[in-house]
């Protein structure tokens, strides 16, 4: 106990701040939730995965560029979790804002927040594990990019199986609420194919050498 109390302490102050927002997103994205029964299943890994944090980035330290990518992810899933992701209402928003509505522009028949949230799996997760594989394995700047592309298919490949498997093992309606398909067949092959876009994009944009900070 004392040395997780300890990693929490020596965090760098601004990677202890983004896990503070991160804290702050999840607790305000289930006031007044408004889908009860699945909220659970979305969020209770975020809060496990805050709980368990700190010493990860004493353990193996990231930059606080890199950490902020995490965090711009976690917090778009964080969203997604409230609304079961296919009933986020950024249509409604937008109408709000301009009079007009984001699917109406792009001519989207379904809630494409998932597809977003995919993309941004790939965009935001190559940097950090591009610069972990740099840091502490050793990998040049090309390899550790490969790897991370490869890092992207393999988790997305593992997540759309286990989305099957919840399909398998509970009642129906709350696996479609989670796996938010909408009727799309295709949709996990998709899924998966927008995330390595994504990653490599992230892949190919320049980055700025590692520097290490000071603690």
């Amino acid at each position: 106990m004392t040395a997780y109390l300890n990693a929490w302490r020596i965090l760098p102050p601004l990677q202890l701040a983004m896990l503070i927002v991160l804290a702050l997103a999840v607790a305000l994205a289930n006031v007044n939730q408004p889908y009860p029964q699945i909220a659970p299943l979305q969020h209770i890994p975020t809060a496990l995965l805050i709980l368990a944090a700190p010493p990860l980035p004493v353990r193996w330290p990231l930059s606080s560029a890199a950490v902020g990518a995490l965090l711009v992810f976690w917090l778009l899933h964080t969203l997604g979790g409230r609304y079961t992701y296919s009933n986020v209402p950024y249509d409604s928003w937008a109408h709000a804002l301009t009079g007009h509505t984001i699917s109406e522009a792009l001519g989207m028949s379904r809630n494409g927040y998932d597809r977003l949230v995919h993309l941004a799996f790939g965009l935001c997760w190559v940097p950090p594990y591009a610069e972990a594989m740099q840091r502490h394995a050793g990998m040049g700047r090309r390899n550790s990019a490969w790897t991370a592309i490869l890092f992207v298919g393999a988790a997305s490949a593992f997540y759309e199986v286990f989305e099957w498997l919840l399909t398998m093992l509970v009642a129906p309606e709350l696996a479609d609420d989670y796996n938010g398909q909408q009727g799309d067949v295709w949709d996990a092959q998709k899924d998966m194919a927008i995330a390595m876009a994504g990653a490599v994009i992230a892949a190919l944009w320049p980055r700025s050498p590692i520097r290490s900070e000071a603690r």
